[in-house]
């Protein structure tokens, strides 16, 4: 039997001025919902996108004063629907959680997540990011039950460690996510297909909401929200633009897909073995 929803991205320009995220948010929410969505994702800091660390702070909320994470589990119930927020920057201290929520379709939180993965670089067009600077990394990965689905939830950078994804899947994740605020020039190279790559080693839809385009802050972030089948092929994906992106999701073919590829019962501890030194094999 088929287990049939359809899912939703959110796809923003995030300001420096929450109430107007929160305004374009709650506008494409509704607009996804009368298309058809009973699960909608937004992006990574949905809220405000400011790498101005002391605007940044002075600009944002504890999660229990956070008027976004406040405003759309209303709307969560006044539209009888899942959202997702991909991330809110909250506040923490004199640092910043980078936190996920899942509001389920009565308005009450599922669960929140922080992101594990911190994001310290320089790229070599001389951009330069800290996150640890600014952001608490978080202590654990969440799942959550959603309607028909386990959800895996993620942020981002993490889509970058398959270990994290292979633990949801273990967990008994059918559905997995890494929404976004990733870079133009990374995610040109790479968002596509990292996002691919979790769908498919792990037999597993992949929804992953972005931030799009040039922001008041200075940063350009690629876009490209994304939803992808376990087979690894792409249902729907978005341009460079701020909007929405629809798929239907079959939960059938998260089994179909993993017992064609029945990875994730072939896996095993590995023990690396360094040859070629003075004294003989050795184990790592």
């Amino acid at each position: 039997m088929t287990t049939l929803f359809t899912a939703a991205c959110v796809q923003m320009r995030g300001k420096r001025d929450p109430a107007e995220n929160l305004d374009d948010a709650v506008r494409m929410i509704r607009e996804a919902t009368k298309a058809g969505a009973t699960y909608v994702q937004t992006p990574e800091i949905s809220n405000i996108v400011n790498r101005d660390r002391p605007a940044l702070l002075s600009a944002i909320r504890s999660e229990a004063e956070d008027p976004m994470l406040a405003a759309l589990s209303a709307l969560a119930k006044e539209l009888t629907i899942t959202i997702h927020i991909g991330s809110l920057a909250i506040k923490n201290g004199d640092k910043v959680a980078n936190r996920a929520f899942v509001i389920g379709q009565d308005g009450k939180l599922l669960a929140r997540y922080d992101k594990l993965h911190l994001f310290d670089v320089d790229l070599p067009n001389g951009e330069t990011w800290r996150e640890s600077n600014t952001f608490t990394g978080g202590l654990k990965a969440v799942a959550v039950d959603i309607p028909h689905a386990r959800l895996g939830m993620a942020i981002c950078y993490d889509v970058r460690f398959p270990y994290l994804f292979r633990a949801l899947a273990d967990a008994g994740c059918s559905v997995l996510s890494a929404p976004a605020c990733f870079t133009k020039q990374t995610g040109e190279a790479h968002w596509s297909i990292l996002q691919r790559a979790r769908a498919i080693e792990n037999g597993a839809f992949m929804i992953s909401a972005a931030q799009a385009g040039l922001h008041e802050d200075g940063r350009e972030t690629y876009g490209h929200s994304i939803i992808i089948d376990p087979w690894g092929r792409v249902l729907a994906e978005a341009g460079d633009e701020p909007g929405i992106i629809l798929a239907k999701i079959d939960l059938a073919e998260v089994q179909d897909a993993r017992s064609r590829i029945p990875a994730l019962r072939h896996t095993r501890p590995v023990h690396v073995t360094v040859a070629g030194n003075a004294a003989g094999d050795r184990a790592a």
